[in-house]
């Protein structure tokens, strides 16, 4: 499918999405897989071949940036990845289709022996591993010794894996492998904007209604200098990531990972902001803002706790 073709925009799978987003969420994890796949999210990236849409990677933001924001509890932006990188392979369309469930390591290798970072693994089949040497493996999870790890979430836990006597089912090449990281960079600030974008919608709503002492509380100061620093850091990223899909001015791609560092870092930043300002409602289940701070941690943890943005800087110094 092309755009020339068919004459569709990224936004316009916003909606789509949302709606698909909010009907797995009421259902079981295996099931939800179903309602996914066949509102088309889990292949918008991979080959027709393979049952997908074959759209680019800027078609993939706004689905899991409606993830984020909805705080949808499943592996949908590791799926997209995964089953694009895997192009024309039968395993992809069993991703696509529904059938099988995937998650992606973010740390350790095979060489290792070791991964960790793994979202949602007890519940998957598969999962992506870098093999160490510059590549990527997709290995079956029934090979692999798994322990959850719940200091950040213990609902929904991250896992650490033992890869010893791991079976690898496919595996990537340093290319495709360096270009799904690039992808997963671009989804991961999407999603935590996602987050960070529902959880400022909520706590403005909220700063508008809620009555004390005869006025919104919206109308103190105070509130509103912070809701207008949550505002810009939200506009900025966002910007960030609609930017770093397109090429720079010679026509090259543009380093995903200052985005990345950023979109973490305001995500964060916006939620512990809309959870203060609600108060101690926002560390309750009838306005769970918690759960979009644990995924937005633990891809932060994931990614070195801070390390990227040092990195980044690092970089940026020695550069110049």
């Amino acid at each position: 499918m092309s755009l020339s073709d068919n004459d569709i925009k990224p936004e316009e799978f916003a909606q789509a999405a949302a709606d698909a987003i909010t009907d797995a969420q009421t259902r079981s994890f295996r099931d939800a897989a179903q309602v996914l796949a066949n509102a088309g999210l889990c292949g918008v990236c991979a080959p027709e071949n393979a049952g997908g849409l074959e759209l680019g990677i800027e078609f993939a933001l706004p689905i899991v940036a409606e993830a984020g924001r909805l705080r949808l509890q499943w592996p949908l932006l590791e799926t997209i990845l995964i089953a694009k990188a895997l192009g024309d392979s039968p395993l992809a369309a069993e991703l696509v289709a529904g059938t099988r469930l995937a998650t992606w390591a973010l740390q350790g290798s095979l060489q290792e022996k070791f991964a960790g970072h793994a979202r949602y693994a007890k519940d998957c089949d598969w999962v992506l591993v870098a093999d160490g040497q510059g590549g990527g493996v997709l290995l079956d999870l029934s090979s692999v010794v798994v322990q959850n790890d719940e200091a950040l979430d213990p609902e929904n836990p991250q896992s650490w894996l033992m890869l010893d006597n791991a079976k690898v089912l496919a595996e990537l090449d340093t290319a495709t492998f360096a270009s799904v990281q690039r992808d997963s960079h671009i989804l991961i600030a999407g999603f935590v904007n996602g987050a960070a974008e529902g959880a400022l919608a909520t706590t403005a709503d909220y700063m508008s209604t809620r009555v004390q002492f005869g006025r919104p509380l919206s109308a103190n100061q105070a509130v509103r200098h912070l809701l207008a620093r949550m505002r810009l850091l939200q506009e900025a990223s966002n910007a960030g990531v609609q930017r770093v899909i397109s090429t720079d001015e010679f026509g090259d791609e543009r380093n995903t990972r200052p985005v990345l560092a950023n979109a973490l870092a305001s995500a964060a930043f916006v939620l512990e902001k809309a959870i203060h300002l609600h108060g101690g409602m926002g560390f309750t289940w009838e306005l769970p803002l918690h759960y979009s701070l644990r995924e937005i941690r633990k891809f932060d943890a994931a990614f070195g706790s801070g390390a990227l943005a040092r990195q980044v800087g690092l970089d940026f110094i020695q550069s110049v």
